[in-house]
Order: structure tokens, then C-alpha cells, then sequence
């Protein structure tokens, strides 16, 4: 089992910054890719930004690259997703994930999800 419960979210202004957190806990195998989803109101569940165990690779939707930065402390087995220059398109749930794969993780294949943090950002 693997337990993650995000932190960070909150209300800002556009063109603001929030940065999210993720504690996992649990069976380290299970969390080698760790990252992030977002759910607006009446949209799918999209796929934002992930990192694998080692932190020497990423991946980012489109729509927040050049703003959103991944990164995961592996001593403290916290992901982070720092992000500038928000959007009202940004607000949403955020949603932390966890898998042993990157490639599952990115199809959001994994049984690991935090409970979610609203980040809300007004124009």
C-alpha cells in the first residue's frame, strides 16, 4: 500500500505562484514515477506533469510548460510541483499519483492517489 496526501493549495490571483506537495508513504516500489492530475469542474481528469525516482526525468502537458516545475526530494519521499504564472484555466483539484511505471503513470494507470488539493486562481 502507498499512502500520499498532498499540501499547498489555496487561492490566488492570476499570474501568481503556488507550490503543491506530496508525502508518500509506504512501499517504495510502488511509487518510482511520481505526479500530478488536475480535474476542473465538468472536465476529465488530466494529466499535468511527472518525474521519476531518480529526478533526471519529466514530463509536462503542454498547456503548463515553461510554468510548472516537478521535482521530488527522495530522503523525504515528497514530490513538489512549484507553479508560476497561473492561470484561471489552472484552477482545479490536484492530484497526487504514484506508480512503478512512467508509462502507466502517464495513462494514469495506478491504484495511488491522494485525496486531492483545490488550487483556485482568479482573474
Amino acid at each position: 500500500q502507498v499512502q500520499l496526501v498532498e499540501s499547498g493549495g489555496g487561492l490566488v490571483q492570476a499570474g501568481g505562484s503556488l507550490r503543491l506537495s506530496c508525502a508518500a508513504s509506504g512501499h517504495t516500489d510502488s511509487y518510482y514515477a511520481m505526479g500530478w492530475f488536475r480535474r476542473a469542474p465538468g472536465k476529465e481528469r488530466e494529466f499535468v506533469s511527472l518525474i521519476n525516482k531518480d529526478g533526471d526525468y519529466t514530463l509536462y502537458t503542454d498547456s503548463v510548460k515553461g510554468r510548472f516545475t516537478i521535482s521530488r526530494d527522495n530522503a523525504k519521499n515528497t514530490v513538489y510541483l512549484q507553479m508560476n504564472s497561473l492561470k484561471p484555466d489552472d484552477s482545479a483539484v490536484y492530484y497526487c499519483a504514484a506508480g512503478p511505471t512512467l508509462s502507466g503513470l502517464r495513462r494514469g494507470r495506478t491504484d495511488y492517489w491522494g485525496q486531492g488539493t483545490q488550487v483556485t486562481v482568479s482573474s
